[in-house]
């Protein structure tokens, strides 16, 4: 039996000496490679963290003392030493989630994975502890590097600093990169102490000579390199970096060096008030693809071979970002003034080639998204037009100063949302589905939801072409699909995708949610029911042109990949009742909960965006048999009364109609 599949509960490595857990170690990297490889996922952060989760679990006592992961993309290896070993459906439906899960674990604490939140949680955790007496209680926060670059990390630091008497160990996972190498003053200095000539002779010099004089000699050098203040940061200067915050710092440390993990460790648990302990680790240790690998050191995989680390299969469609990232390099050949921002994600949100093309005009900011938000109002000021380009979850982060900097001044700055909507595997903290009811709140916004590639390349020039409010373009993960053409542009921009022989039933389809519209209205025309699809391109402020439809209309279906609650098809029903229009409105989406990892079409078929359910219970309020109910009829009697029992297509539900579940 391998040591761990013996590992049901940290509890276990106790009986383990440094040998074994030196060969746990290894067990648990091939079961990674062999795991992450089948399913996909965070691979390259898990290697890099085998040795320093083994110590945390050897020398802490979870759950009784917390283990708070920043972010928690690098927690597979605790879900191991925590009796979670099947990994078979990671990040699908009824498997394991990619991040930590309460309901997965009483060892998971904090299930959000945006990062730099960790240091908030543990201060919080451990003045609760404090203050009720539970002083056997410690808290541990392990940050990565990368969430040093985010304000509210100092902003923590500043308050635990200021309350000395708690249980509280910082363990900064130091391995250069968050997706990409750590940018920014921050990471210059511990790249210093990371590849400083001073710590590296001391290091491998001090580490020779101890060792050559025997296992007592070896316990003194642990517990100077260790110790406080550290045995090698004295001479690196790299307390400088922390001197002025009060917190005792003890390192840095070789973070796949068992042994001494293990002792810092234990000196940091043992002092009684908060320190930090930094510990220097290899993204993709002991997987020569990952280490090789110089974009993301396979941050996040797909289906790959575990022995080249190749992808299983190479898709040749084009991604939306793809196109994104086409269109801005085009842009920026054309205009001087066009710069983008990234929070950290150059390469995931398509602004590599931009950087490539153009390297002075790209700022890298950090997991920062406020801190770009609010500097790309300073840009626009300054003459440029600045292209924000985050994934959508992370929009959340920056709302106000979306709201009040840029917007309040009425700055021309373009924010270019990825994997917006549904996104699948990735989970709860991940799903892009609040921006279009969040961004819609700010007053002069303006947000396009392109269908297609073709219309992404559009809406993107025209908002490059506002300088007086903020813009928005937002699409969802994955390939781009076919073109949609259009019968008709309306003089607003409002493209008709389908003219319905009668004017029975207008479905607004959101951005790329027009291809279930179009379905949808194949379905309803088999029913005799005429149904008019539009794809409003700009869905804020709601175009004239909508207004005009749904007026002519008996019924108005609006189908968005965001939640209901506050959606797009929210507010084109409240445009229509100021006018005066008394269509009736369906707004379908997502429901506003916490969605759980799945697949895409899983995720919609739950909340009812089907065009098979969407069809059958359109049938139902035409006929008036479900709410909202269709207008009646004005002219004669169409044909489809007639059929009034028949049944929708084999597709769609039999029997009465029912409640959609989203």
């Amino acid at each position: 039996m391998s040591l761990l599949s013996s590992i049901l509960h940290p509890r276990d490595l106790d009986a383990l000496s440094i040998t074994e857990l030196e060969t746990l170690a290894s067990e648990i990297r091939a079961f990674l490679v062999e795991n992450v490889a089948r399913s996909g996922g965070h691979l390259g952060p898990n290697l890099g963290v085998v040795e320093l989760t083994l110590a945390i679990h050897r020398v802490f006592d979870s759950p009784n003392d917390p283990v708070v992961f920043d972010t928690g993309h690098q927690s597979y290896v605790h879900k191991l030493l925590t009796g979670r070993q099947d990994f078979s459906r990671l990040r699908s439906r009824g498997g394991l989630a990619g991040y930590p899960q309460r309901s997965e674990s009483p060892h998971d604490v904090v299930e959000s994975s945006h990062a730099s939140s960790s240091l908030s949680w543990a201060d919080g955790i451990s003045r609760a502890f404090a203050h009720t007496g539970r002083t056997d209680r410690h808290v541990v926060a392990v940050v990565g590097d990368g969430s040093l670059t985010g304000g509210m990390t100092w902003e923590a630091l500043n308050n635990i600093s200021d309350d000395n008497d708690r249980n509280l160990v910082i363990v900064v996972n130091d391995n250069g990169r968050s997706y990409a190498p750590t940018i920014g003053g921050m990471a210059r200095f511990l790249n210093k102490v990371r590849t400083g000539d001073t710590y590296r002779s001391l290091h491998e010099g001090s580490a020779s000579l101890f060792g050559r004089l025997g296992p007592a000699a070896r316990a003194v050098y642990r517990g100077l390199r260790g110790g406080t203040h550290g045995f090698l940061s004295r001479f690196a200067n790299n307390e400088a970096l922390y001197s002025n915050l009060d917190i005792k710092y003890l390192g840095p440390v070789d973070g796949h060096d068992l042994e001494a993990m293990i002792e810092t460790l234990r000196l940091a648990k043992a002092y009684g008030a908060p320190v930090i302990v930094h510990a220097i680790t290899e993204k993709g240790r002991g997987f020569e693809p990952a280490r090789l690998d110089e974009a993301d050191q396979f941050h996040a995989v797909g289906r790959i071979d575990p022995i080249t680390g190749r992808p299983v299969a190479s898709s040749a469609s084009t991604s939306w970002t793809d196109v994104f990232a086409s269109e801005l390099v085009a842009a920026g050949e054309q205009r001087s003034d066009v710069v983008a921002i990234t929070a950290a994600m150059l390469r995931p949100t398509g602004l590599l080639p931009f950087a490539q093309r153009f390297p002075e005009r790209v700022l890298d900011v950090g997991i920062a998204e406020q801190h770009a938000a609010a500097a790309s109002a300073g840009l626009a000021f300054g003459g440029l037009h600045p292209v924000v380009a985050i994934y959508a979850t992370f929009m959340n982060r920056a709302f106000d100063q979306v709201l009040m900097d840029v917007a309040l001044h009425r700055a021309g700055v373009t924010f270019v949302l990825d994997r917006a909507g549904v996104t699948g595997p990735d989970g709860p903290s991940h799903h892009g589905i609040w921006d279009l009811a969040m961004l819609q709140l700010v007053p002069n916004i303006r947000i396009a939801a392109p269908r297609d590639g073709e219309r992404l390349r559009e809406v993107f020039r025209e908002a490059l072409d506002v300088e007086d409010a903020p813009t928005v373009v937002r699409y969802p993960k994955g390939s781009v699909g076919a073109e949609l053409p259009a019968l008709e542009r309306r003089a607003d921009g409002t493209d008709v995708l389908v003219r319905g022989e009668s004017d029975d039933v207008l479905i607004v389809g959101i951005g790329p949610m027009a291809r279930l519209a179009l379905d949808v209205a194949d379905r309803l025309r088999a029913q005799g029911i005429g149904a008019t699809v539009i794809d409003p391109r700009w869905v804020v402020p709601v175009a004239p042109s909508v207004v005009e439809l749904a007026a002519s209309h008996r019924l108005v279906i609006t189908i968005e990949d965001g939640i209901r609650v506050g959606g797009i098809g929210t507010r084109i029903r409240q445009v229509l009742r100021e006018a005066g229009i008394d269509t009736a409105v369906d707004e379908l989406g997502l429901p506003d909960a916490f969605i759980d990892h799945a697949e895409r079409d899983e995720i919609l078929e739950d909340a009812g965006l089907t065009a098979a359910k969407i069809a059958h219970d359109v049938v139902s309020q035409v006929l008036g048999t479900r709410i909202p109910i269709a207008r009646p009829h004005t002219g004669a009697e169409p044909d489809w009364v007639d059929a009034a029992d028949a049944p929708v297509r084999s597709e769609a539900t039999d029997g009465e109609p029912q409640a959609r579940g989203r």
